[in-house]
């Protein structure tokens, strides 16, 4: 259950963000970053990891990796709240949606992985469905592609560093963090910032974004180790499904029958690939 309310949650981030399109969205992104790391220590603290963050920071590697990692997971969260701030949930769900199957190209081209005949079949229909949606737009759908490719490479790149969760999302945020405090105090200096010059519902709303961050962390954290692998896999569609559902019904982006039919085709390259790891998964540990 407690997954299941990390990815419900995950996908009602639109509407946090949309109560605070009156502020810029690199202002957004500046103060989730610095939230979000202030929360990350209290919680390292109050839970005794402390030591944990102690583990990664001498080795070289791990440094130049959480440095890509940080940026990486900076321009994926700056596109993202500025995409549903400027009326892009239903493109933004999409990046969502493609993600997983992203993430299997990724791991053929780079890790050189294998990937088995209905994988390769899910792959064409995504990617069909995605070359239909260029056509109806007449423009690539270029917040899709970088929301997934993104966050594809910042869980490829995870991978090689062996930190938890919590612990890379510490590192990321307190790498962005110098960055971006430099940026708020600047803004600060010119009375432009939001920050304590608007009203305290935003100011609320801001320091409550490294809430909003780290709360479905750790549910997920905590659920993934107890449900298997595979229906974490399945699970994870709850999220942009939400955003979807947030987009067309509560926001009225637009949904035509060409939106309908391409993420139709995705939906289908979901359930094949889905169902196919599953089967594997299933045999890999069959006696």
């Amino acid at each position: 259950m407690t997954t299941i309310s990390a990815f419900l949650l995950w996908g009602l981030f639109p509407v946090y963000w949309k109560i605070l399109r009156h502020v810029p969205s690199t202002q957004i992104l500046a103060h989730r970053v610095i939230w979000s790391l202030a929360l990350l220590v209290l919680l390292l603290f109050i839970q005794g990891r402390w030591r944990d963050t102690r583990i990664f920071t001498p080795f070289y590697p791990n440094s130049l990796i959480f440095i890509i990692t940080a940026f990486i997971l900076g321009s994926n969260w700056l596109i993202y709240i500025w995409a549903i701030n400027s009326e892009q949930i239903v493109e933004a769900s999409l990046g969502y949606f493609t993600n997983p199957l992203v993430n299997v190209f990724l791991g053929m081209a780079i890790l050189r992985e294998r990937i088995y005949r209905w994988q390769k079949l899910s792959l064409i229909l995504a990617l069909s469905g995605v070359l239909i949606l260029i056509f109806q737009y007449g423009r690539i759908p270029w917040i899709a592609l970088m929301l997934a490719f993104t966050f594809g490479t910042y869980g490829l790149l995870r991978k090689t560093s062996r930190a938890g969760s919590m612990v890379g999302l510490f590192f990321d945020t307190a790498i962005l963090s110098p960055i971006v405090l430099a940026y708020l105090i600047l803004l600060a200096s010119q009375g432009s910032g939001a920050f304590l010059s608007i009203d305290s519902r935003t100011d609320i709303l801001l320091m409550g974004s490294g809430i909003v961050t780290a709360v479905p962390l750790l549910l997920f954290a905590h659920g993934a180790r107890r449900i298997p692998y595979s229906a974490v896999g399945f699970f994870q569609y709850i999220t942009p499904t939400s955003q979807l559902l947030i987009g067309v019904f509560l926001y009225g982006e637009p949904f035509t029958s060409t939106h309908a039919f391409c993420f139709g085709l995705i939906w289908t390259a979901i359930a094949i690939y889905s169902s196919s790891t599953l089967v594997l998964y299933r045999k890999s540990f069959s006696p």
